[in-house]
């Protein structure tokens, strides 16, 4: 389990070494728990959140790749809401794959460009 944990943190270092969000094009990251998930918009220059969605005050129950969807359409419209239409995509470390595939498609449909 530990060595799960830190194979997702040394690819994370990777991926943040290479990526960077500016006001024109913020980084929209990415988080997964077990049972939510999370995503920010954020400015790395300004150290700014511009926008933020997460799964958690969702009420219905619905299977976790559709929460991973609506999240997405749900940053992407207070991106735009905030000014912000093209972001850098920031996986955190996860598998381009599942929920982070489907949040990542929803905020596309939902607007946004990366």
């Amino acid at each position: 389990m530990i060595d799960k944990i830190k194979r997702r943190i040394k690819i994370k270092r990777g991926i943040r070494a290479k990526i960077s969000g500016s006001a024109a094009r913020p980084r929209m990251t990415v988080f997964r728990s077990n049972k939510q998930i999370y995503v920010q918009v954020i400015d790395d220059i300004a150290g700014k959140t511009l926008a933020s969605a997460s799964s958690l005050g969702f009420t219905e129950k619905m299977p976790k790749k559709e929460q991973a969807a609506k999240v997405g359409e749900l940053v992407a419209k207070k991106a735009q809401e905030a000014g912000v239409s093209e972001v850098v995509f920031d996986r955190n470390g996860y598998l381009y794959h599942g929920r982070v595939k489907e949040l990542a498609d929803a905020a596309r449909k939902g607007g946004l460009k990366f």
